[in-house]
């Protein structure tokens, strides 16, 4: 992996830590495309960072806890914990999330973060309503509908 690469991630999180949506901007291609199991395709820098908005608006405190990354010349993992306040409930959440990079032209054009959905459920809504819900198909849907609604009423213009 190219020293390069590990401290674009590096500084993408740190950014994100800081909540610092210029700086994250930064590290992402005009073309960037995104996804997680919430917003499950998301197309181009500005929607990228749209949706980064509207996460972090209303959060609070926010930490991104960056652990490690490994790669090669064209792709990076990197491991870190999200530590926030889930606006639709208050309670505290702790995400373990494990993020896949591609990159083109020296910045990130694929970013795609992968976390256990059903354990997010039971953090951010409490048990045993976040147990049950968790498993339901429909309830995903429900949060991605809300997730996606949130973003679109979030321009976002670096």
């Amino acid at each position: 992996m190219k020293d390069r690469d590990v401290a674009l991630v590096s500084a993408f999180f740190e950014a994100l830590s800081r909540g610092d949506l210029d700086a994250m901007a930064a590290c992402y291609h005009p073309e960037v495309s995104f996804a997680d199991p919430i917003f499950p395709e998301v197309e181009g820098r500005d929607r990228v960072m749209a949706m980064w908005t509207s996460q972090l608006r209303g959060r609070g405190e926010f930490k991104a806890g960056f652990h490690e990354v490994t790669g090669d010349d064209r792709t990076a993992t990197a491991r870190w914990t999200a530590h926030y306040t889930y606006r639709g409930t208050g309670r505290v959440v702790d995400s373990e999330i494990e993020s896949f990079f591609r990159f083109e032209d020296g910045l990130i054009v694929g970013h795609r973060d992968e976390f256990d959905f059903r354990r997010w459920s039971r953090r951010a809504l409490g048990r045993p309503v976040g147990f049950v819900l968790g498993w339901m198909p429909g309830f995903r849907k429900t949060i991605r509908d809300r997730a996606r609604q949130a973003l679109e009423e979030v321009a976002w213009h670096g």
